[in-house]
């Protein structure tokens, strides 16, 4: 791929969370969040950047996010509002590329190397189009724009919220050079801890491993460090495709082996996943659990059933396949991620109460 290629990657600014500040001004300026209520065990899907002051984030149970900040508004999810403010987000983008990879609602990269507007600037790109998102929202958006993905979406994050950063082809590697290790998309908290071991803890440590010695202490994703390290991203942006699946993933803080702590993660997970089926308004009938082990071998197990997975189906299916690889198959070692994930897709059944006392007609 071209050094000369121009790709934004727009992540907007606390997303969920500002939709709701938009849409109920009593909590503008105040810390919200959006989640599931901690009585239920719930996790926080979204926090205002007012309660990440006090270390509320998402991911995090609510129950916590309470003992961090009492004075916490909660607010139930609302996906078709979300939706609805992405899809005109998206529209925005139309207007300007058809090269459109989304990553989540609130996110996603465009190349805009021969964009529709026939703008040379990449720069002047995205700061139209965060013109555009506030004027026609009213919400803030953060932009990066480099000449790859990996690089834009590093970009994106520099000057949150409602920024605007620039990393060119001549800045990359002074740029590159003191980047802490934990900002490259992967590394998750336990990589990050192996790496500091072997004294790498920027980017310029990462260059004075050789590929071969990278793949021998970190598998597949050792010549992603040595790639990442060196500003090297071939990746394509990618139009959306039809959804093949729909996986939730954690990677943990420390490696885990007690069962109780990993059936609440499990729990955290099952939810999320569920959150991200209830926007897309589907649901599956085959579930797949993935674990990765602390020497990074990865093992997936998978359950189909003829009706759709529904909550309770879900977390007792997934319940009863962690704990059957993590008691019989491969008691005792300590895991690094775990994942779940649902496919064979269909649209959700459609609960209709009778009236047993009236005629039922029904429509042809």
């Amino acid at each position: 791929m071209s050094d000369s290629r121009k790709i934004i990657h727009i992540d907007m600014d606390a997303f969920y969370a500002s939709v709701e500040q938009l849409d109920q001004p009593q909590f503008r300026g105040k810390p919200l969040a959006v989640g599931g209520p901690s009585e239920k065990r719930g996790v926080i899907a979204a926090a205002s950047y007012e309660a990440r002051k006090f270390g509320v984030r998402s991911a995090m149970p609510t129950a916590e996010a309470f003992r961090r900040c009492p004075e916490l508004n909660l607010v139930s999810p609302r996906f078709p509002r979300y939706r609805e403010i992405s899809e005109q987000v998206h529209g925005i983008f139309r207007c300007y590329t058809d090269l459109i990879e989304p990553v989540a609602l609130d996110e996603a990269w465009l190349d805009v190397s021969a964009n529709l507007i026939r703008e040379p600037s990449g720069t002047r790109v995205a700061k139209r189009i965060k013109s555009e998102i506030l004027e026609q929202t009213a919400l803030t958006c953060s932009a990066g724009v480099s000449y790859n993905k990996f690089l834009a979406k590093i970009a994106s994050e520099e000057n949150k919220p409602d920024g605007l950063f620039v990393i060119t082809p001549e800045q990359a590697s002074a740029f590159l050079k003191e980047l802490p290790v934990r900002k490259i998309p992967g590394v998750g908290r336990v990589t990050e801890e192996k790496l500091r071991d072997f004294g790498i803890e920027i980017t310029e440590d990462l260059l004075k491993k050789d590929a071969e010695w990278l793949n021998q202490h970190f598998g597949k994703f050792g010549m992603v460090l040595f790639q990442r390290a060196r500003g090297i991203d071939h990746r394509p942006v990618e139009p959306e495709r039809e959804t093949k699946s729909v996986s939730v993933e954690t990677t943990f803080d420390r490696n885990l082996t007690n069962l109780e702590e990993l059936d609440l993660e499990l729990q955290n997970l099952t939810e999320k996943l569920l959150q991200r089926l209830d926007r897309n308004g589907i649901c599956g009938s085959t579930l797949t659990l993935k674990l990765k082990f602390a020497d990074f071998e990865q093992i997936t197990r998978s359950e189909s059933r003829s009706l759709p997975f529904d909550r309770s189906s879900l977390l007792e299916t997934g319940k009863r396949k962690l704990h059957q690889c993590c008691s019989r198959e491969y008691p005792g070692r300590p895991i690094r991620l775990l994942g779940i994930g649902i496919s064979n897709f269909g649209k959700p059944p459609r609960v209709v109460q009778l009236d047993f006392f009236e005629d039922l007609k029904i429509p042809v």
